[in-house]
């Protein structure tokens, strides 16, 4: 089993990042899709409306499926023996800022039900939330290329 995980890791590392970038972009998006949603005067009614069905779209075709295939990869890497060692501090960063990058995603789809319904925070609120996954991504690369 060890020849085969080594011989698929560098396709499940390159999916792996190929997700994490697609998640990632989402992430950086949606909360300024919010900005933009929250500070629409509720008059509009149509553009309003638009918003609702983008930030649904993102969220339901673009980030939920990148999120699932960044966790199934990302595990999947981790398994490999002799890939990770956990003696280390990189990987309990990187791994808490996963975790972390989660909850900004349960939080986002939170967020995007209550702006559905007409309810939501300030735009001030989404602008600050909007630097959680910059804060995150720095983490979380720092992490894997510097290996602290």
């Amino acid at each position: 089993m060890l020849d085969w995980l080594l011989l698929i890791y560098p396709y499940v590392k390159a999916f792996h990042v190929m997700a994490v970038i697609s998640w990632m972009a989402g992430a950086f998006y949606l909360p300024r899709l919010f900005v933009y949603h929250a500070e629409r005067p509720a008059q509009a009614g149509e553009p309003t409306r638009s918003f609702v069905i983008m930030e649904d779209k993102l969220l339901r075709l673009i980030m939920n499926p990148a999120m699932i295939a960044t966790w199934i990869s990302g595990l999947t890497l981790v398994l490999t023996p002799g890939i990770v060692d956990w003696s280390l501090t990189w990987p309990w960063v990187k791994a808490g800022a996963v975790i972390a990058m989660s909850w900004f995603h349960i939080w986002c789809a939170r967020e995007r039900r209550q702006l559905a319904g007409g309810q939501g925070r300030a735009g001030r609120s989404y602008r600050m939330m909007n630097e959680m996954p910059t804060i995150l991504m720095i983490a979380i690369v720092s992490a894997v290329i510097v290996k602290f």
